[in-house]
């Protein structure tokens, strides 16, 4: 058993590493238009990370739809069912064409967005620019999330990480040229980091399609040696998966970007605050992200394979890698929170409340990265509908209904607890963490409940 495990982490760690350095690329980008934003100004700063909270909402629910191709080629992979995997792929790039389009859209006309936040006017003005230009990063990233969803889950994550250091180095001067105004390109400030991150992720798909035409590695799966028009069956397959994990995503992600959005309500400082301590945590979250996409794809694989014992200590194991990770994370940021800080911003009152906010955050993130990893091992077995109600219950209901609460609202009872609402930040952050507890310990009882399930069907 001993051994069995070892053979297994060795593997998760092995395809994790590579997604992580990609993850954390991207995760970069975010923390280089925050500082660099940061820098131009305070008001552009709260534009940028309230213009940002509502591109994730809208990115990540999206992606979540086309990520359903990776539990599906993983488990064809493992099956050596090869073929297949490239009409799959083919149909995923019309899911992706459609949802960017109506990405767009969304991002174009934000009224909704911007009513919920009532920002001041002149953040509020920064904050549309903003989303109006980086509309068109999105059906990039979408095309992008195809070849990542396929590579990562035939085992080849190390091309996606060359070309997430692409992107992020593509930023630098990206960002240089449009914030600043640099070289004679136009002064945009905030908006500026939307450009920039159009221009390189059309770039970076270029790079991944490019690649995946080319190398031999994927001749086998002929994805482009057939066109194909939308088929409405597999499409169909892909959105019954998909759509829950969109979803899914969806409630994850805006249950931090509308806290976002309530707390512009409390002005730059409070937003800013908050945005650094949003980017600690996402930093992390990669960490999470990264052992989860290899612990579901290993879990796919062997299902498969039809193998699901190994499915079964697969997910336990990613679980288990996971879980230590964090809780080292955490030790660190409980102490080290001021010097953390102190790298993101020189503002007294920003600095204030982003140290408040880094004793939650030790806790928020080791129940945040745990819970991904179990929701990825369960979507290895193609099961996304009951982690999605999980989501909607424990982080809309309890987290950011509560977060709401205490953040915003005055209550009798919890002031008798000895919690002086309405708390701002700290409100939101605190019932994050209670909602995060709630949904980790529900779906890791459903994750042994559905492995064990599978394994004695197969035996």
């Amino acid at each position: 058993m001993t051994s069995s495990v070892s053979r297994i982490a060795r593997s998760v760690i092995r395809l994790a590493w590579p997604v992580l350095v990609a993850q954390l690329a991207v995760i970069a980008s975010g923390v280089l238009d925050t500082v660099m934003a940061g820098r131009y100004s305070a008001v552009d700063l709260a534009a940028v990370g309230i213009g940002a909270s509502v591109y994730f909402s809208v990115f990540i629910g999206l992606m979540g739809v086309v990520q359903a191709l990776s539990p599906i080629a993983a488990q064809l992979f493992g099956g050596k069912q090869l073929e297949r995997i490239g009409e799959e792929t083919r149909q995923t790039v019309w899911l992706a064409l459609g949802l960017g389009a109506l990405g767009v859209l969304l991002l174009a006309f934000p009224e909704p967005f911007l009513r919920l936040s009532s920002a001041p006017p002149e953040v509020e003005v920064r904050t549309r620019a903003y989303l109006q230009g980086i509309a068109w990063a999105l059906p990039a990233m979408l095309l992008f999330r195809v070849f990542f969803a396929l590579t990562t889950a035939v085992s080849r994550p190390r091309a996606v990480m060359a070309i997430n250091l692409v992107y992020f180095a593509a930023k630098i001067p990206l960002n240089a040229l449009f914030i600043y105004g640099a070289l004679g390109a136009p002064e945009l400030g905030g908006p500026g980091c939307a450009l920039a991150t159009a221009i390189a992720s059309w770039l970076i798909v270029a790079l991944a399609w490019v690649y995946c035409a080319k190398h031999p590695f994927y001749a086998p799966f002929r994805i482009f040696g057939r066109w194909s028009w939308p088929h409405l069956p597999t499409l169909w397959i892909h959105l019954k998966l998909g759509v829950p994990i969109g979803l899914a995503l969806f409630v994850e992600v805006t249950s931090f970007t509308f806290m976002a959005l309530f707390l512009a309500r409390l002005g730059a400082a409070t937003s800013a605050g908050h945005q650094i301590a949003s980017n600690v945590t996402a930093v992390l979250y990669m960490f999470g992200l990264a052992i989860g996409n290899a612990t579901a794809v290993l879990t796919a694989q062997a299902i498969g394979a039809g193998n699901a014992r190994e499915a079964r200590h697969t997910g336990l194991t990613g679980i288990g890698i996971m879980f230590a990770i964090s809780a080292c994370a955490g030790v660190a940021i409980f102490f080290a929170a001021h010097q953390i800080v102190s790298l993101y911003t020189r503002d007294a009152a920003v600095q204030s409340i982003a140290t408040q906010l880094m004793a939650y955050i030790a806790f928020f993130q080791l129940f945040d990265t745990s819970q991904v990893v179990i929701v990825n091992a369960l979507r290895g077995y193609k099961i996304a509908l009951i982690p999605m109600l999980v989501y909607t219950v424990a982080l809309w209901g309890i987290g950011l209904g509560g977060g709401y609460a205490l953040g915003l609202e005055s209550i009798e009872a919890a002031n008798a607890l000895g919690l002086a609402t309405p708390m701002g930040a700290t409100g939101f952050w605190l019932a994050g963490v209670a909602s995060l507890v709630v949904a980790a310990a529900i779906l890791f009882a459903y994750f042994l409940r559905v492995s064990r399930r599978h394994e004695n069907a197969v035996a």
